[in-house]
């Protein structure tokens, strides 16, 4: 992808310590934003809401992702949307008072997100927004509506792609506070996927041939807090088991609806796998003969693996995905297994095809050109805009 904005060199000084507060509350975000937190260096004081807090997983993403222990804010996860946003909003505006930053910055949609945007919007701290400009156009989605708040808060947006651009310029956020940066998942695929005498162990370990096995992952509320939805999706499955092996990661709250829905037992003919560390699940992705997945990040980080995606969801905000080749959105049910049969009938030729074709999620430089923006924005400077946007530097 080649960036809309013109590339313009912008100095970034060294920013004062903990001056930029970066507010997440998922895995998924940690791994976005890690590669910007080390740019940033002392100046990224990295708050962690909670939402997807645990010692084992969210505690092992940070030591691997190399990340400084956070400022951990209480009583957000396992509540409710409106009680996790409302309590992490009331303790980052007091954290924010105490210790005022320079800029804030937040990435995509989750409620840590949004509690972050509201918190900076109230105490007049310029806001930075990760991965601008998604749109799945499905009111239904609690993320549509995080987004789309967070876009019309934020002072400075960074679109993954044009079409984020696009999409923001019509609904008439001004071409100066938007930037095309790419996607910052792009080198955080290409950091910590292992090598590949590493990856090769890996397969073994888990008794599996590079390009034959299916690897899965379900954990979106429309797949699993559905019984039918979600008997469809592991029935799908385990008949796809009968060809060749399936690697099923469990998300904890997967485990929990699929056991409270008696579907335990559609989980005998899978190879059934904790959730996964990021290194050894870019792994296990990287040789997949496909994958089928419900997750956003999935359907970014394929594209940077060359791998063919199944998409089980009613809509997707990352069209960009299909559109270049890479993935199919499907329904639960029949199609699952139609899809990834006609995906396993492309054989060597279509894997080539995929390994082969740039991802339109940038070129592995997004998080410098935010680094770039940051330095302008926490400076009291204004970034350089030309009639595209914002003026970018790798």
């Amino acid at each position: 992808m080649t960036p809309a904005t013109q590339v313009t060199q912008l100095p970034t000084p060294p920013l004062p310590h903990r001056s930029v507060a970066i507010v997440l509350g998922t895995r998924p975000e940690l791994v976005k934003l890690a590669h910007l937190v080390r740019l940033l260096g002392p100046a990224a004081h990295l708050v962690h809401t909670g939402q997807h807090y645990d010692a084992d997983l969210s505690g092992r993403f940070l030591t691997e992702l190399g990340l400084p222990e956070p400022t951990l804010l209480e009583g957000v996860g396992g509540k409710p949307r409106a009680v996790q946003i409302s309590a992490a909003l009331t303790q980052l505006d007091a954290l924010f008072a105490a210790e005022p930053p320079l800029a804030v910055v937040v990435q995509g949609d989750t409620n840590a997100s949004l509690a972050g945007a509201l918190a900076a919007n109230s105490r007049g701290i310029p806001l930075v927004h990760v991965e601008a400009g998604l749109r799945s156009h499905d009111r239904a989605m609690p993320e549509e509506h995080n987004r789309v708040v967070i876009d019309q808060l934020a002072d400075v947006l960074c679109a993954a792609t044009e079409d984020n651009r696009d999409l923001l310029r019509a609904e008439g956020v001004p071409a100066g506070r938007v930037a095309v940066t790419g996607n910052t998942v792009v080198e955080a695929v290409q950091e910590h996927l292992p090598a590949e005498a590493e990856r090769a162990a890996l397969l073994a370990a888990h008794g599996v041939t590079a390009d034959r096995y299916v690897l899965a992952t379900v954990h979106r509320p429309e797949n699993t807090d559905d019984p039918v939805a979600l008997r469809a999706i592991l029935t799908e499955l385990a008949a796809l088991a009968a060809d060749l092996p399936v690697l099923f990661a469990v998300h904890p709250r997967t485990k929990v609806r699929l056991e409270a829905a008696g579907l335990g037992h559609l989980l005998a003919e899978l190879t059934v796998l904790p959730p996964l560390g990021y290194g050894e699940f870019l792994a296990l992705a990287r040789h997949a003969a496909v994958l089928v997945s419900d997750s956003g990040g999935v359907q970014e980080e394929t594209t940077v693996l060359g791998r063919p995606l199944v998409v089980v969801r009613r809509s997707t905000e990352r069209p960009e995905a299909m559109d270049s080749g890479f993935a199919e959105l499907v329904a639960p049910g029949r199609a699952i297994g139609r899809a990834v049969r006609r995906r396993l009938a492309e054989g060597e030729a279509g894997l080539r095809r995929l390994t082969d074709a740039p991802s339109p999620f940038g070129d592995g430089l997004a998080s410098q050109r935010i680094v770039a923006l940051l330095g302008a924005v926490a400076s009291g400077r204004r970034p350089e805009h030309s009639a595209g946007g914002l003026s970018v530097a790798a």
